[in-house]
């Protein structure tokens, strides 16, 4: 019998599932997603490897769901591609048996309009079927003041709550590059969260619910790197740990459920330290981007030959290849290369058979 539902999860569920990871030592990977490929791929590594897994749209990722011919003005096509993938998710994941967070990415201060369509959205979902129609949502003001920071994601937290979404929030900076926002430039500093805001923020956002997840800095930078290029500081996540049990008494020695963002690249000796101070989610992103063309690219070079007209290959001059250049052809096979980095990255997390 599984510790958890198949299917989309919401509400305590979330919470259980989290607090498993947090409990158990492991992490969940986190993997943004663009289209029903990369989904796909997601359950069905999930269901092989026996675990559960967080899907999870950017901003950019839902408005390509809905595609680029529509219009993102006023966030349209993001809260319709955001639907339009959650929709997709719901249909399919039960019929995978795989257990499923459902899940928005960085959401800046300037796309809070796409977050409140998809509050507004799940609203509707609950009336009919009792559950929203995401897990949760990321809120990221970190570029904004901690007070205006914080304040800002207790007042969408509190309409989360009323129908069992999980916020994630971020304090300091992750830096590098993704889906527009450029952190290249930012002051080192921001890079490293203390101990004294993650404390703060906890007990801001404990007044409303525990449906909370917090992703601090410590050292992470989006996309890929050299080795001892960035320097990551787990430590960090600690000295927050101990901080907020002392300051508030509390019995567990991981009372925060932390987020890993700008785990590609990382070594597994960092992501396993991390997990050890209670990070419960990685988000990957830039390793998957590079599977996935690996794929395509790979197919390319092995059947040159047979992709530069629809007829005519080294076989004879009126030969067909509709079987080569047919979509779902390469398509399967970077869902193939996508989902051997996933298993890497269930393995790095220590989460492979976590859903028995």
């Amino acid at each position: 019998m599984s510790k958890f539902r198949k299917g989309v999860l919401f509400g305590d569920e979330v919470t259980a599932l989290l607090d498993h990871a947090n409990e158990h030592n492991y992490a969940i990977p986190a993997v943004n997603v663009v289209g029903t490929n990369t989904v796909n791929a997601c359950l069905e590594t999930a269901r092989d490897i026996n675990s559960p897994i967080i899907i999870q749209y950017s901003n950019g990722g839902a408005s390509f769901f809905a595609g680029k011919g529509l219009s993102n003005e006023g966030q349209k096509a993001a809260i319709i591609g955001g639907i339009s993938g959650a929709q997709h998710v719901h249909q399919v994941a039960e019929a995978y048996g795989v257990s499923v967070i459902l899940h928005t990415d960085h959401c800046a201060k300037k796309l809070l309009p796409w977050v409140s369509g998809l509050i507004d959205a799940s609203q509707r979902h609950y009336e009919t079927h009792k559950q929203p129609l995401y897990s949760s949502h990321m809120l990221d003001l970190s570029e904004e003041p901690l007070e205006e920071n914080i304040d800002i994601c207790v007042e969408y937290f509190k309409r989360m709550h009323q129908v069992g979404i999980t916020i994630e929030i971020e304090l300091g900076v992750t830096g590098g590059e993704e889906d527009g926002v450029d952190n290249t430039d930012i002051d080192n500093s921001k890079l490293y969260t203390q101990p004294e805001e993650v404390a703060y923020s906890y007990e801001k956002l404990m007044a409303v619910s525990d449906k909370f997840t917090i992703a601090a800095a410590f050292g992470n930078v989006h996309g890929v790197y050299k080795q001892g290029n960035v320097e990551l500081t787990p430590k960090i996540l600690k000295n927050s740990q101990i901080f907020l049990k002392d300051k508030l008494g509390l019995a567990s020695d991981n009372p925060i459920k932390f987020v890993f963002h700008g785990g590609s690249g990382s070594s597994r000796e960092e992501i396993r330290e991390a997990i050890d101070y209670g990070v419960v989610k990685m988000n990957i992103d830039t390793d998957q981007q590079w599977a996935f063309w690996l794929g395509v690219r790979d197919y390319y070079e092995k059947n040159k030959g047979y992709l530069q007209a629809q007829i005519g290959n080294p076989d004879g001059d009126d030969i067909p290849n509709k079987k080569f250049y047919d979509p779902r052809k390469w398509l399967r096979v970077a869902e193939g290369t996508f989902q051997k980095r996933l298993i890497q990255a269930y393995e790095d997390l220590n989460c492979v058979n976590q859903a028995v």
